[in-house]
């Protein structure tokens, strides 16, 4: 199995509450994100919507390069970037011009979004979805290979084209593809991608996994990488409620989301115990090291990103948990991993809807 990475996600989120003016925000991340890389932070993600009031992070890819700019071994990627609403040749220009400014620090989860308004927004029907997804996976998978390729499509339409200048990586950025569904999933598989599973193990990673071997691949050989928020703290009870409040305030809008695709509030999705939690996890150093570290025994994960920074909060609250989590718990999951450690039977999880 693929080494594990533990790392953080970002989404840009800063509500009018907040004070702060985005300008200073992006500013105070950057800054945050070249601190942590210092301590060494593993991996950096980023999340994208459009057309939110907050400001949720439409465009991760200035993000992504004014960081690899300041920070030298930090690796980034995306849960998720989503895909029907970029041009895929395009992307994977960005994607080779991001790979040379970083050294060869960038991959790539694709989505496939669901929020009606989005769509509406870039003029086209969600149940095109599918279909720009995966021809811009092709494309895409093509445009890694550094070679010249046509491509003719539905939806997409390239002649005599090359990705210059070439990828550092051999066979451009490693791809992600998340699956909330067993669709969701054959469709990583056959893609050859790493799987960012958003849904019940049943649902999508054992299908995933069995997708895979049947390709006459070994399943153990990708990665797999989930969203598992982590808050190192030594008084949950001073310092939980902000981030809870703030958490509460995230799932809202994806209950928004949810409730204009037709699809209830989508809460059932969160709360259903058969899903790959997603929950936070509050406690010290050890706490958080041993419930992290059998999270990722027990699903057979390689990456984990918490969320670095709850909407409304400034940067800066959040330094003291991420200076420990970077500094202290995530070499201690190393260790606990390294040592086959048993799991620490308190669970410890906070749920934003409790």
């Amino acid at each position: 199995m693929p080494t594990p990475r533990l790392g953080l996600v970002y989404d840009f989120r800063n509500p009018a509450s907040s004070g702060i003016s985005n300008p200073d925000f992006y500013a105070a991340i950057i800054e945050q994100v070249a601190w942590l890389d210092g301590l060494g932070l593993e991996q950096v993600w980023f999340t994208e919507h459009h057309f939110v009031d907050d400001g949720y992070l439409p465009s991760w890819v200035p993000v992504a390069g004014a960081m690899a700019a300041r920070t030298k071994h930090v690796r980034f990627s995306t849960d998720i970037c989503l895909l029907p609403f970029h041009n895929p040749l395009r992307l994977a220009e960005d994607l080779a011009v991001l790979d040379n400014i970083s050294g060869g620090r960038v991959e790539i989860g694709i989505g496939m979004g669901y929020a009606p308004h989005e769509f509406r927004g870039f003029g086209f029907p969600l149940a095109q979805r599918v279909s720009r997804t995966e021809e811009g996976l092709e494309v895409l998978r093509r445009c890694f290979t550094g070679e010249r390729f046509s491509f003719a499509g539905k939806r997409y339409a390239f002649e005599d084209v090359v990705i210059r200048p070439g990828y550092v990586q051999a066979g451009g950025p490693p791809l992600w593809v998340a699956a909330m569904s067993e669709a969701g999933a054959r469709r990583a598989a056959r893609y050859q991608a790493h799987l960012l599973p958003q849904g019940p193990r049943a649902e999508v990673l054992d299908p995933w996994r069995a997708a895979v071997a049947a390709e006459g691949r070994d399943p153990a050989q990708h990665r797999v990488g989930v969203i598992r928020p982590t808050l190192v703290t030594d008084d949950p009870e001073r310092d939980w409620p902000p981030v809870r409040d703030s958490e509460r305030y995230r799932m809202a809008l994806y209950i928004q989301f949810h409730r204009e695709g037709g699809r209830g509030d989508g809460l059932g999705r969160y709360r259903d115990e058969a899903r790959i939690p997603q929950t936070w996890i509050v406690g010290d150093v050890e706490h958080c090291a041993r419930e992290l570290a059998g999270f990722i025994r027990e699903y057979g994960l390689t990456d984990v990103v918490g969320w670095a920074v709850p909407p409304g909060l400034h940067p800066e609250a959040m330094n003291e948990s991420l200076e420990a989590y970077v500094g202290q718990v995530i070499p201690r999951v190393h260790a606990l991993l390294d040592t086959g450690a048993s799991r620490d039977e308190e669970s410890g999880e906070c749920s934003a809807t409790e």
